[in-house]
């Protein structure tokens, strides 16, 4: 479901139902706050800054949308791939 598009981004698709609304938007913000560089989610040429929910809720992803994690720095490896397993989860919805 996802894939590698550089070592720092990785694409991914929303899978659970409701996209993301509040809730996981919520729970990306919070995994990405503990990034030590720009952690960004990206759709469709547009982006957010993944420790804002308010940026995140903007881009609008609903079931199906296709999204790009993108950070900044390797040593964020492991916040992108709590990302990632977070959207391969459903959000655990």
């Amino acid at each position: 479901m996802n894939t590698l598009k550089n070592d720092l981004s990785r694409t991914t698709t929303v899978i659970n139902e409701l996209g993301i609304h509040a809730r996981p938007a919520a729970r990306i913000a919070a995994i990405a706050s503990a990034a030590r560089s720009d952690v960004r989610l990206r759709k469709n040429g547009e982006q957010a800054d993944a420790t804002s929910i308010i940026d995140i809720l903007s881009l609008a992803c609903f079931k199906g949308t296709v999204v790009t994690l993108e950070i900044s720095h390797p040593e964020d490896m492991p916040v992108l791939n709590k990302i990632i397993d977070l959207f391969e989860r459903g959000f655990e919805e």
